[in-house]
């Protein structure tokens, strides 16, 4: 079967504060699981979790989210977030026909897409997850999870599901090093059977620095970031 794509990891000293925003926000369970709080993923939108974890430096996050109008149009949205503790983040004036700019109770960014966007039509409300980092990321994630390449523009990539749903999608810049980049992490899943092959295989595509854990293994994608292979049981 391969590794499927799990879930969208975010640290920070509040996880708990964090999934209930993301919960309210989505209208998704949260699942505590030891020291995580956990969306699972449904209907085609990717799972998030919450951890403890380091607070939001002086530089943007390498990723964040992007929300759709698929559950309540951009007015509407925005005022949900503040309301749940979310903050418009400049002068909190939003340009018809543009994007808001936000931040959630523990200051990770994230975006509230105009309404009528074609590019996020269909993929759910949680529309997309945006990261900075090279072609060479997208087109590794691409190989990794067998999701098909939706975007290909110049530097900049998306890939989604065969399926449809949350599109994930990189810059095509590379990674700043003057950041954290440990705070957040994609975490995918394998049957315990089969990681070592899966292991072997994430290699040949350009995986690195494996480091068996206790949950299955951390590795570096080409751009160095670390993910995460999780075990679980056999299908």
């Amino acid at each position: 079967m391969g590794v499927t794509f799990d879930s969208v990891l975010f640290r920070s000293p509040d996880p708990e504060r964090a999934g209930a925003f993301w919960g309210g926000i989505l209208s998704r369970s949260v699942v505590e699981e030891g020291d995580e709080w956990h969306l699972p993923g449904r209907d085609g939108q990717i799972g998030l979790r919450f951890a403890p974890g380091g607070r939001h430096g002086d530089l943007e996050n390498r990723l964040h989210l992007h929300l759709s109008q698929a559950q309540r149009d951009q007015h509407g949205t925005i005022a949900t977030c503040v309301g749940a503790g979310g903050r418009l983040q400049g002068n909190g004036h939003v340009p018809p026909d543009s994007y808001a700019v936000m931040a959630d109770p523990v200051d990770d960014e994230f975006c509230v897409i105009e309404d009528g966007n074609a590019y996020l039509s269909g993929c759910g409300p949680l529309g997309e997850v945006t990261c900075e980092g090279t072609r060479a990321v997208g087109r590794f994630w691409s190989h990794a999870l067998g999701w098909p390449m939706v975007w290909e523009e110049g530097q900049e990539t998306a890939i989604q599901s065969p399926t449809g749903g949350t599109k994930l999608a990189w810059s095509g810049d590379n990674v700043n090093p003057a950041r954290d980049n440990t705070r957040q992490r994609f975490i995918v899943s394998v049957d315990r059977n089969e990681l070592d092959a899966e292991l072997h295989r994430l290699a040949t595509l350009g995986a690195t620095h494996a480091v068996r854990v206790p949950s299955g293994a951390v590795l570096h994608d080409p751009d160095g970031i670390e993910f995460e292979v999780r075990v679980i049981a056999v299908r």
